[in-house]
């Protein structure tokens, strides 16, 4: 089996022309070594994978070359590469330091390049501090590290600082492209640009990709191959999902997201792609803004005919919505349904097949440009409308109305005319002729709306027995309170209290005499009905101590105040009871609090088993006999 090299090193960069996407950096450090304008210390800093490690070992080739040499040598012996991670302590810098001392035997200069320098220590940092600033003419170091921020101040002050950039995608796909070639690799535009976007600037990562997605698909590199081996959400999703929600389909747009979610992919990175995907498409609008679309020519096509779709300001709605739910993601509990919600709200924008409803009046505008519609008939008692047919009879000389005359839906309004002196009469002549009776009695009275309204009045008061008390009280219950405000609460609990003592003066008074037997045995049944309605801790209260009668008080005594409140809520329904069973409206509940009765109602197994030991001393013996425990 043939050894495999990596295409990392492979195809490593052997000049500073092969580097990719770093041509500042690379042409600033060709023009120093032409004018012999290169510092004693360099500081290549930046991401992962860029190229720090790749221009430093080129560096320090190029500044040996005098042109006489052979382009192939490497200077091995010159260059010395240090391990900052695993040699951070100071006497690694010492041994280091001991080495710069001795010159080159071969080319003009020794350059020491130290990897991941931010590892060191920082006794380290210093004792490598007066070598760093004046270095002997021979030596050169190269610092390498991807986190400027921990080295010291010390040390970046005598550095010539290099900041290396990501690598575009762009300058990625056609590295990728040239190595497939040289490979011998059929690979597909949007394959390539799949990988250098999942790569996310880093060179090495590219490469490393693109090795385990050609072990994957052979010679023959596709687009489906590359998403389905990396598992990522390639663009056909989005277009797809994007349409789903320009149709308005909902349904389909769940069953979507669930074969995402049922493919492993999670719900945080397909909405944060959603809002990218509008973002692309927001772009796609403008010819002149098409370029920042970092996409083949092929999926271009796709963005911008779908772009034509969508309007701008769905497209500003649908990155509003997902980027709420993209920052809302990680603190909700339940992150399908954020992510399903927000699909809907999506899928809602453009909805207009409802038709809204104008609420801001309460009589629509067109109910008064239509004809005007006819007063609705009045609601009379039985007395108002036997009242409206004697009048009638008044009018017409004592005669006998017309059918036509008669007031209909009056009872007592007959189809021969006589004249109604009582009800009785009108409910049998109704039950007679049902049918004919219902529809007089109506048409008269939506004749006769307005105009019976004022006979009403003028009639001649009918007696009715009805007494004052029976008019506050109808009027008290006919009061409605809205629970809306604290204030209407408090309204609401006068408003019972005024209904409890109308029903009160209702009642009739009872003054039955009764025994505290008698009471006691109305508390115990009062005690089981709410046990079996399920109230058990209100049992519980009230089994709690034995009620005496003391006159007309029924007092009880409890061993704290909580338990005062949960009888007292329901001592209007308690006294009701009582008062019914005892024959006496003059009894009152007065209820107190006794902490100190507390403590005979909590008795330990220690102190039960020392009263029973008071009561039986032959327990004790018992329990020694057979070496209990208590």
């Amino acid at each position: 089996m043939e050894h495999f090299v990596v295409s990392a090193r492979k195809y490593r960069p052997q000049t500073f022309k092969d580097v990719v996407g770093q041509q500042a950096i690379t042409n600033t450090l060709l023009n120093a070594i032409e004018h012999n304008h290169l510092a004693q210390a360099l500081l290549f800093t930046g991401p992962r994978g860029v190229g720090k490690t790749t221009c430093a070992r080129i560096l320090a080739k190029k500044i040996n070359q005098d042109g006489n040499q052979d382009p192939n040598e490497d200077f091995a012996f010159n260059i010395f590469e240090l391990d900052a991670a695993s040699n951070n302590s100071v006497d690694d810098i010492r041994n280091l330091i001991d080495q710069v001392r001795i010159p080159p035997q071969v080319g003009k200069y020794k350059v020491y390049i130290i990897d991941e320098v931010h590892m060191l220590s920082q006794a380290a940092f210093n004792a490598f501090l007066k070598t760093l600033e004046e270095p002997p003419k021979h030596a050169i170091f190269i610092l390498a590290t991807t986190e400027k921020h921990k080295i010291i101040p010390t040390i970046l002050s005598r550095c010539q600082i290099f900041d290396f950039k990501r690598i575009t995608v762009k300058d990625a796909k056609e590295y990728l492209g040239y190595i497939a070639q040289q490979e011998g690799v059929e690979a597909d535009e949007d394959a390539l640009h799949i990988i250098a976007q999942k790569a996310d600037g880093a060179m090495r990562d590219a490469l490393s990709i693109y090795d385990r997605v050609v072990s994957f698909s052979g010679k023959n590199l596709t687009r489906q191959a590359v998403t389905e081996n990396l598992n990522v959400l390639d663009y056909d999703t989005y277009l797809s999902a994007t349409n789903l929600i320009l149709k308005n389909d909902i349904p389909q747009l769940l069953l979507l997201f669930n074969e995402i979610l049922s493919h492993g992919f999670d719900g945080h990175h397909f909405i944060a792609g959603l809002a990218s995907h509008f973002r692309d498409l927001l772009v796609c609008k403008d010819p002149k803004t098409i370029n920042l679309l970092e996409v083949g020519d092929n999926t271009k096509a796709l963005y911008y005919q779908q772009s034509q779709q969508a309007s701008s300001a769905f497209l500003l709605k649908g990155i509003e919505l997902a980027n709420d739910c993209d920052l809302q993601y990680k603190s909700s509990r339940n992150q399908r349904l954020l992510v399903e919600l927000c699909l809907m709200q999506l899928a809602s924008v453009t909805f207009s097949d409802e038709k809204k409803k104008d609420s801001s009046y309460i009589i629509p505008p067109n109910h008064f440009t239509g004809a005007p519609i006819p007063a609705p008939a009045l609601k009379l008692s039985s007395k108002e409308k036997e009242v409206i047919v004697n009048n009638e009879y008044a009018k017409g000389d004592s005669a006998a109305p017309a059918d036509s005359q008669l007031p209909k839906s009056v009872p007592g309004a007959m189809t021969d005319c006589a004249p109604v002196t009582s009800e009785s009469e009108a409910t049998e002549s109704s039950v007679q002729e049902p049918s004919e009776r219902i529809n007089t009695s109506e048409e008269i009275l939506n004749q006769a709306s307005a105009s019976q309204a004022e006979t009403v009045v003028k009639a001649p008061p009918v007696e009715q027995p009805s007494e004052e008390k029976t008019e506050v009280k109808t009027e008290i219950a006919a009061k409605k309170v809205s629970g809306l405000s604290l204030k209407s609460i408090q309204k609401k609990k006068e408003l019972e209290a005024q209904k409890r003592e109308a029903k009160a003066e209702e009642e009739v008074v009872k003054n039955g005499k009764f025994t505290e037997e008698q009471m006691q045995a109305a508390w115990q049944e009062f005690t089981e009905e709410q046990n079996e309605k399920g109230e058990k801790i209100l049992a519980s209260i009230m089994q709690t101590d034995t009620p005496a009668l003391m006159g007309k008080n029924i007092c009880v005594e409890l061993p704290n105040e909580t338990m005062k409140l949960e009888l007292e809520r329901v001592q209007y329904h308690l006294m009701g009871f009582l008062k019914d069973k005892l024959q006496n409206t003059h009894i009152q509940l007065k209820v107190t609090v006794n902490e100190k009765a507390e403590k005979k109602f909590a008795f330990t197994a220690i102190e039960k088993f020392e009263k029973l030991r008071e009561k039986n001393p032959l327990i004790e013996k018992l329990r020694s006999t057979f070496d209990l425990d208590v």
